[in-house]
């Protein structure tokens, strides 16, 4: 397994947390990780990358061991403005390979849109953006919002680490017990007896505000970078959240479109297949 090391840089009033793999003179890898997920997750990658890179992977705000920001809830433009800000501090004049899982693909995949000459190339794993929404649903949404202001939902705690590995192998069947133990290291922590998850409960709290999917479409027609979407066969944002037919359409919106499909892999296809992964990817890069 590849050594990380740690920097914590100020990043927009925050102290963000930025695990490292790697020769820091390499060419750069930056890669965002998704909702309820830390920048640990990706060591199994990493592990499997066979050039020379530097790996450059943030806990976004409110995960792993970035700070909280003490607010009621996280709104989604904040992802972009500090992922502009890591960008700027670790490559201000180049413009970067950035890749993204779930929660974090849908960021890199609006940031290349509006920010293309800031990316040399996308790497896109799930970032497909929400289900389609309607005005119509906007009052509940609210109504929703603000009775999850007045009883925030929490986060249940475990009693071990070997109890939140289970329950990552229970959702996850793919999960071997060795990355399973590992997440569960990196996921937790031991507090008061017990251990509690990496994550802010207000992550949880429901957007006051509906997804706009042409806003999306519109910042991924502006991509100028050449792009890989990956999709997992067996993931359920795809063939339940969104639609296979809805997810298709989607990707018309990126130019430059190189398309693969994960065969053996769920949503977490970094923790399911992660030698494969890394293969497509540097053949992706090497072009």
């Amino acid at each position: 397994m590849r050594q990380s090391r740690s920097e914590t840089l100020p990043i927009r009033g925050l102290q963000y947390h930025v695990r490292l793999w790697g020769n820091p003179a390499a060419p750069q890898l930056f890669m965002l990780h998704g909702w309820m997920d830390v920048s640990a997750s990706f060591q199994f990658l990493v592990d499997e990358l066979k050039g020379d890179w530097c790996v450059i992977a943030p806990d976004w705000r409110g995960y792993g061991h970035s700070g909280n920001t003490r607010a009621d809830v996280y709104w989604f433009p904040e992802y972009l403005a500090d992922l502009d800000a890591l960008l700027t501090h670790y490559s201000p004049d180049a413009p970067v390979n950035l890749l993204g899982h779930s929660l974090g693909g849908n960021v890199v995949g609006l940031y290349a849109g509006v920010r293309p000459e800031r990316v040399k190339r996308l790497i896109n794993l799930e970032g497909l953006g929400l289900p389609r929404t309607k005005p119509e649903q906007a009052p509940e949404r609210y109504r929703r919002f603000l009775a999850e202001l007045a009883d925030p939902p929490g986060l249940k705690p475990y009693k071990d680490f070997a109890e939140l590995a289970a329950r990552l192998r229970k959702n996850n069947r793919r999960l071997t017990e060795v990355r399973a133990d590992f997440l569960a290291r990196h996921w937790g922590e031991e507090r008061d007896g017990q251990v509690v998850l990496l994550a802010d409960p207000a992550h949880k709290i429901a957007s006051a505000t509906l997804y706009n999917l042409d806003e999306a479409q519109a910042c991924w027609n502006a991509i100028t970078a050449p792009t890989l979407m990956v999709t997992a066969a067996h993931s359920d944002l795809v063939k339940k959240w969104i639609g296979e037919d809805e997810a298709r359409q989607r990707l018309t919106h990126f130019r430059h479109l190189t398309a693969a499909v994960m065969a053996d892999a769920g949503h977490m296809m970094h923790h399911d297949q992660p030698e494969e992964l890394a293969a497509l990817i540097e053949e992706f890069l090497a072009r």
